[in-house]
């Protein structure tokens, strides 16, 4: 989504963008994992590597809008960056620290895990904003009369939009917030308040996400957003992204099923209680491993 450090500009020569494009880490760890056995990658020790290639999707290229390509999703401000009012959060989506989805935790019950780990939300791959994640990142959008439905294949999260303007924004927050849309010409202007504070969206509940959706072409539609918040952001910030057309289906993402680091992570702290040790914080549980506080 932002532009990484040495980048020109916005839009780059081919040439950059192969130094880009293979500067990014997945798409070095693709080519170290290139020819490698699976037996190599599970006992070669090395603790960076997480999760292997197979479960990543970095994309194949840089993004291209009108043939160019593009540094980063963000257009605005023009050093392609979130313009954070504490840049300490930078790599938070502004969140606080009792609130960071991967901060220490409690482990009595499911409750006090994080989302991501609950398989409730992770990343946002259905929005507001449409971003990438590590991997599942194919999108749904299913359109009715009075709706616009956008199923994301990430925990098959689901946001519906009403084009009828009814919105309540006094309601109970939503995981997706509550989403009104309208057209204008052949674009689909959608505005998205009132998200749920645990989704750890790019907004608080005093912002405002909108979207446009336009076709560019068969194959192509252009997505661009502006979001709003004062309480977060020294100024409005804006993307723009091509959502690609595919033949495939999106796969159905089974999550809970075989999370064994999260059975295994209360399981522990059970017996710390039984044994009269005290059940303190576990490190959040990422890539299937959950570290323990000494």
């Amino acid at each position: 989504m932002t532009r990484p450090q040495g980048a020109s500009g916005l839009i780059v020569s081919e040439e950059e963008r192969n130094k880009l494009f293979n500067r990014n880490i997945y798409t070095r760890v693709a080519k170290e994992e290139a020819g490698k056995s699976e037996h190599t990658l599970l006992t070669d020790a090395n603790p960076d590597r997480a999760y292997n290639r197979f479960w990543m999707d970095p994309g194949a290229d840089l993004g291209r809008i009108n043939g160019q390509y593009r540094s980063s999703w963000i257009v605005e401000p023009a050093n392609g960056q979130i313009p954070f009012l504490d840049p300490k959060l930078a790599n938070t989506r502004g969140l606080s620290s009792s609130e960071e989805e991967y901060a220490d935790r409690g482990s009595d019950n499911p409750e006090d895990r994080g989302v991501s780990e609950r398989c409730i939300w992770f990343g946002s791959s259905a929005g507001p904003v449409l971003s990438n994640t590590m991997y599942n990142n194919n999108i749904q959008i299913v359109q009715t009369p009075d709706h616009v439905m956008i199923l994301g294949e990430m925990i098959h999260d689901v946001r519906i939009i009403s084009l009828k303007g009814a919105r309540n924004p006094a309601s109970v927050p939503k995981w997706g917030g509550d989403s009104t849309g309208r057209y204008e010409g052949n674009t689909l202007v959608v505005e998205t308040t009132n998200v749920e504070p645990k989704q750890g969206s790019f907004i608080s509940e005093k912002g405002k996400v909108t979207e446009r959706f336009t076709r560019a072409n068969e194959g192509q539609i252009l997505y661009q957003y502006t979001v709003e918040d004062p309480t977060r952001y020294t100024q409005p910030w804006k993307g723009e992204m091509p959502l690609n057309a595919q033949t495939e289906g999106l796969y159905e993402y089974a999550c809970l099923e075989g999370n064994y680091s999260m059975f295994n992570l209360l399981s522990g702290a059970r017996v710390m209680e039984r044994e009269g040790r005290k059940n303190g914080t576990r490190k959040a549980i990422f890539a299937g491993v959950a570290e323990v506080d000494e």
